[in-house]
């Protein structure tokens, strides 16, 4: 029974820890669950969601590999999930909830990676990040507009993974240095793999201070924030391995995310655009549920639509659209 978590969790984790009996809390009260804790709760909401299951299909950086290893955003996200919870067990933090965390970190990122977030957030009024719309997804989008109702702790996770967040848990914290070591290094092996980079085109300094593969770079990482970190009120590295890890992240951003298959990025910029310039002007082809979520106006909706579309669901419907068909039917 779930006591029996709670007294582990007196026992063995750190002051800093969120303890699950501390929650913040649902906005909406439910009936406690007698075995499992919130947080456990939230991270079974989450792997049985729809949008989660969507994961598998969207891209992480390579749309269409020819291949069966390359990261999908649902390999990334269980990624991020091990190195999460290899953090949280060295720093005494709660497991649960930075799994849970993980789980959904990236449930609201659009198909076709860092394109499609670029091109909703250059047409959407508002603009459009994909940690805001993770939690919108959380809070409003699944099951049929009711949300999975999660705990303050799992949503504000979510919201504040990003490079920019400011988690208000160590769990959190973890979470986010996770996403930033897992996608940094395994898409430099996809980039490897894809024949953009070669080994010895990798930044010397940082490559030096991390490790030479992906295995070493990861333990490194883990390493320095528990050296940094153990005992602390905060989760961080180290300032020399900081600065390793962002220019690491930066040369993927120039050299990769930007210009990875080039026409491919382009095809699938061409595609949402006319997807979401045709949905604006037909609201009344968009699926009935996005359109009738309470208080949505026709551009969210559009982007609730569009983001939460696998790669190749988004280029069927594209087809259907704009597409001739054979014998003009």
């Amino acid at each position: 029974m779930k006591e029996n978590t709670y007294k582990k969790e007196d026992a063995f984790l750190s002051p800093y820890a969120k303890k699950s009996k501390d929650t913040l809390g649902r906005a909406r009260e439910e009936t406690p669950c007698s075995m499992r804790t919130e947080f456990q709760r939230d991270r079974d909401r989450i792997i049985y969601s729809k949008a989660f299951l969507r994961l598998k299909n969207k891209t992480q950086v390579f749309f269409a590999p020819d291949g069966d290893h390359y990261m999908s955003r649902l390999t990334h996200t269980l990624d991020v999930s091990q190195i999460a919870r290899s953090l949280a067990r060295v720093l005494a933090l709660n497991e649960d909830l930075a799994e849970a965390i993980a789980m959904g970190h990236d449930l609201g990122h659009t198909p076709f990676g860092h394109v499609g977030e670029r091109v909703l957030n250059k047409l959407c009024p508002g603009g459009f990040r994909h940690s805001v719309q993770s939690l919108r997804v959380v809070d409003v989008l699944e099951k049929d507009g009711r949300g999975l109702n999660l705990t303050f702790e799992v949503r504000d996770g979510i919201l504040n993974h990003t490079k920019s967040g400011s988690p208000k848990t160590l769990e959190g914290a973890a979470v986010s240095l996770a996403d930033r070591i897992a996608y940094i290094n395994h898409d430099i092996e996809d980039a490897i793999r894809a024949g953009l980079l070669t080994e010895e085109q990798l930044p010397k300094e940082p490559i030096k201070v991390f490790g030479h593969d992906t295995r070493t770079r990861i333990n490194t990482a883990i390493c320095d924030i528990y050296e940094t970190s153990a005992g602390q009120p905060f989760v961080k590295m180290s300032e020399e391995k900081q600065q390793a890890l962002d220019e690491l992240r930066g040369f993927m951003f120039e050299n990769v995310y930007e210009h990875a298959n080039k026409l491919i990025q382009e095809s699938a910029e061409r595609m949402l655009t006319e997807l979401y310039t045709y949905f604006v002007a037909h609201p009344d082809e968009l699926p009935p549920f996005y359109l009738h979520t309470e208080g949505t106006e026709i551009p969210r909706a559009v982007c609730d639509y569009l983001s939460s579309m696998t790669d190749k669901y988004a280029i069927g419907v594209f087809k259907n659209l704009f597409v001739p068909r054979e014998g003009g039917v």
